[in-house]
């Protein structure tokens, strides 16, 4: 009898968890895992690549290098300032990623926190948010981000000598970093609305639900109840709406960076090098070429990734 019971208990098959499930039909889909792997690879060239390949500095001019052709010196060339174009290129990279990623943190925390508050506490509550963010909606976004960025523009000055004074670093240094924050809080303040919404749908669906139930008849707080069993329920549409949101803001900035409203100098982002190729396109295409393709390909492989991401946690599919 015990030998049955051994025997029977090695044939039952182990459990599957959502995420591992996910991460198989992820596996499955070629387009995704190529955006993956493209993604990772462009992430490890732009902050790595100037280190190994031990490139000259970004912002080094060099007027009898002017429009060079690719060399053995010069990868991609030089452009009309006979700055090398690779090195221009990856740095540019440097400024656009850290842009998307770091506004797509906080597009997640304040979005997260704002639509899980709204949807647990529903009644009132819920609806002055959600009158709140429908307001917002009906900005002109554009114009929003721009007076954002103007209005923090005026302080970073501040901020950088401040930075300086207190930590004994170099004024290029700081100001790489700090010249951002007008970016990182003008396309932060609105871009959280959608994630507001999201989150603020899935927490609605779920409040209610058996497990709330139980945890409510345990006599747990609303606090612990909403972030260890609600909010870790709503991850799968977090993490696809995240992933779709990077490409989102690296193209916001490009446009922002396009309009001189963006990064600002000596800083450089492949938005600033598109503009600085487009307004040469007709002598020297190749100053285009270069940042519209590394831009392009990257934004593709995020959009393959989130499409991937999308079908591998989608509920609906699992029953397939």
């Amino acid at each position: 009898m015990t030998t049955t019971t051994i025997d029977h208990a090695e044939n039952v098959e182990k459990g599957s968890s959502l995420w591992h499930d996910a991460w198989l039909r992820l596996r499955k889909n070629r387009m995704a895992m190529g955006g993956l792997i493209f993604f990772t690879a462009i992430t490890l060239l732009c902050f790595l690549g100037p280190l190994v390949l031990r490139l000259p500095d970004p912002n080094a001019l060099d007027l009898e290098a002017r429009l060079q052709s690719p060399s053995a010196q010069h990868l991609l060339g030089t452009d009309h300032l006979g700055r090398d174009m690779l090195a221009r290129v990856l740095d540019g990279g440097q400024i656009s990623l850290l842009v998307g990623l770091v506004t797509t943190v906080m597009v997640v925390i304040i979005g997260v926190l704002y639509g899980a508050i709204s949807g647990y506490a529903g009644g009132r509550t819920d609806a002055t948010m959600m009158r709140l963010v429908d307001v917002l909606y009906a900005l002109p976004f554009l114009v929003i981000a721009i007076l954002f960025s103007l209005w923090v523009e005026s302080h970073v000055g501040t901020l950088t000598a401040w930075i300086m004074e207190t930590t004994n670093s170099e004024r290029d240094r700081v100001f790489r970093i700090t010249s951002l924050l007008p970016v990182f809080i003008a396309i932060t303040a609105l871009a959280w609305l959608t994630m507001a919404r999201i989150v603020r749908a899935q927490v609605i669906g779920l409040r209610h639900r058996e497990f709330v139930e139980a945890a409510r008849s345990l006599g747990l707080g609303h606090t612990r109840i909403l972030f260890r069993h609600i909010l870790p329920n709503s991850l799968g549409p977090v993490i696809i709406y995240a992933t779709l949101t990077v490409p989102a803001v690296m193209l916001f900035e490009a446009v922002l960076s396009f309009l001189s409203l963006g990064v600002q100098p000596p800083n450089s982002s492949w938005g600033i090098l598109i503009k600085e190729g487009a307004d040469r396109m007709d002598v020297t295409p190749a100053l285009l070429l270069w940042p519209a393709l590394f831009f392009s390909s990257t934004l593709l492989a995020l959009n393959f990734l989130g499409d991937g991401l999308r079908d591998a946690l989608d509920p609906q599919s699992s029953k397939d």
